[in-house]
């Protein structure tokens, strides 16, 4: 599999940590030339081109992806990593976090989706990777907001699915179950006894190898879906 992407850019969103490094840095280990978006510093990786940029914000968002397809014109695959996380009962969930979770987990892919996958269809190529949630399916008390930007991530992606299909365009859905990411910290849940201890939970390797699995499938594959958990 070493060099199977050699010689094809792959833009990878949410790049700076968790599972967006780690499928940055397996997709360069394969050979691509990795764009980063992040909007904070990422960790080196050589060759890689990074743009810093929040893509919560519309406007930051959009001169980041017209400055990507003016210095690397449209990426032969996406990656959209980034994210947000919030565990609050739905009382405890204002309208502002409801908007910070559509914000990231939907607006944001929904967007670079627009910019992108219409040239890729006039292109006839192109691979469009969303990583989604077990909460994109699954309900889970607390999840409220989280789950409705989830659940609205793969509606997005089943209709990208079928709006592309049989033009080259190839859409995939990964969604892994409980990471061993950061956004765990702040919850602390090896302290609960309602949630799975971080040494139980899937690491960001096992989602990149998933990612890695997608990318390097022959052009008359296509991978919908993949759903991913604790054994």
């Amino acid at each position: 599999m070493t060099g199977a992407l050699h010689g094809r850019t792959v833009l990878v969103t949410g790049a700076s940590r968790g599972i967006g490094a780690a499928a940055a840095a397996r997709c360069a280990a394969l050979g691509a030339t990795v764009i980063r978006v992040a909007r904070s510093a990422m960790p080196e990786l050589p060759g890689a081109a990074d743009v810093r940029a929040d893509l919560a914000d519309p406007r930051d968002r959009d001169a980041a992806l017209r400055r990507i397809r003016e210095a690397h014109g449209v990426p032969d695959v996406i990656v959209s990593a980034a994210g947000a996380f919030l565990l609050a009962p739905l009382e405890g969930t204002s309208d502002a976090l409801l908007r910070e979770q559509l914000a990231i987990n939907l607006e944001a892919p929904f967007s670079i989706a627009r910019h992108f996958l219409p040239a890729m269809r006039q292109r006839g190529s192109g691979l469009h990777v969303l990583i989604g949630s077990v909460a994109d399916t699954r309900a889970y008390s607390g999840n409220a907001a989280y789950a409705a930007s989830k659940f609205g991530l793969r509606g997005l992606h089943e209709v990208l699915a079928e709006e592309f299909r049989g033009s080259g365009v190839r859409c995939t859905l990964i969604s892994p179950g409980p990471t061993d990411t950061a956004v765990w910290d702040p919850i602390n849940p090896d302290a609960r006894d309602d949630l799975l201890h971080r040494a139980e939970m899937l690491q960001v390797t096992d989602v990149a190898d998933a990612v890695a699995y997608v990318v390097t499938a022959p052009p008359h594959v296509h991978v919908e879906m993949i759903r991913l958990g604790p054994a």
